[in-house]
């Protein structure tokens, strides 16, 4: 999906036009993929904009610049304040939010001595893996690509570099005319998609790959594991077997960039008869009541532009 220009991005402190929002070549980040990031959302209001769970956001970006031994120059809060000042300066009334740190230029090596920098930029994009993807379900295919194991990266920062695996699995199952991936751990058992987690529903109950699954310990995942037990659903946090997909009666990925967003068929297998099942619509319906700030329940989880 291409990105829709904005006017402004906050980059090291300071608001610098779109274009002016430029990195060296030799950019530490660029060679070794040394970078953390986070995708935030923003969404139109009865009382305006507002950024859902934005300091949880921040938080997991600095948790994830502290593994990496990235010492970020802004403190949470400051962070939090320069991402609504870029919803603010571009007037956006619902956009993704790119908060981004990485090593800049000054060495070139594995030594990673290299200057923090931060950006931070918004646009309008709508649902990741589309609006009709949402209403009919997506078609997906499991990866032959696996999620590195923990032993190898630490899977529970979200750092630019982990992102290799999952483009080739996104690569090959659009290649192979599916719309998605979901890829397994190094144990043969279900971890998320190429950037998604992932949920099956079975005679009732919700089931969701562990963290030691070498998942992203998602923050819109939480978000739905909190609604389902808040509507009465059991949510069981469980290794998947590929064979346990097949046979789901529903599976549906969760993600800041594609929400909530139900599959219909898998490897070829159609899922729940090959449409959205209930329990995920009324998560999904659920979910959109929350962040448009029609739940004053979850209330606390926005952080309105004002």
């Amino acid at each position: 999906m291409a990105l829709a220009k904005t006017k402004y991005i906050w980059m090291n402190g300071r608001m610098v036009g779109w274009e002016e929002a430029n990195v060296h070549v030799l950019t530490h980040a660029l060679h070794y993929g040394s970078s953390v990031f986070e995708g935030i959302r923003c969404y139109e209001t009865s009382r305006g904009p507002a950024i859902f769970r934005l300091k949880e956001h921040m938080v997991r970006l600095k948790q994830s610049a502290d593994i990496y031994m990235m010492k970020l120059p802004y403190t949470v809060e400051e962070l939090c304040m320069a991402a609504i000042e870029v919803v603010k300066a571009n007037n956006l009334k619902e956009c993704y939010i790119r908060p981004i740190a990485f090593r800049g230029t000054g060495e070139m090596g594995l030594q990673a001595r290299n200057p923090v920098e931060v950006a931070i930029a918004a646009w309008p994009w709508g649902p990741y893996l589309g609006e009709e993807g949402q209403k009919k379900g997506i078609r997906v295919k499991v990866s032959s690509h696996i999620r590195p194991p923990p032993n190898s990266l630490p899977m529970n920062a979200k750092a630019g570099g982990h992102y290799l695996s999952s483009i080739l699995a996104k690569m090959e199952a659009v290649q192979a005319g599916y719309d998605e991936a979901i890829m397994l751990d190094h144990r043969g058992f279900v971890s998320e998609g190429s950037g998604e987690n992932v949920f099956v529903v079975k005679d009732g109950v919700i089931y969701t790959p562990p963290p030691h699954a070498s998942i992203l310990i998602g923050i819109t995942r939480n978000t739905i594991m909190v609604l389902a037990e808040d509507l009465g659903y059991r949510v069981v946090e469980e290794d998947l077997t590929r064979a346990m997909l097949y046979v789901a009666d529903e599976v549906f990925f969760t993600g800041t960039a594609a929400e909530v967003t139900p599959v219909r068929e898998i490897d070829g297998i159609p899922i729940g008869g090959g449409k959205p099942g209930p329990i995920t619509l009324h998560l999904l319906n659920e979910y959109k009541a929350v962040v448009r700030g029609e739940k004053p329940k979850y209330e606390g989880w926005l952080t309105y532009v004002e």
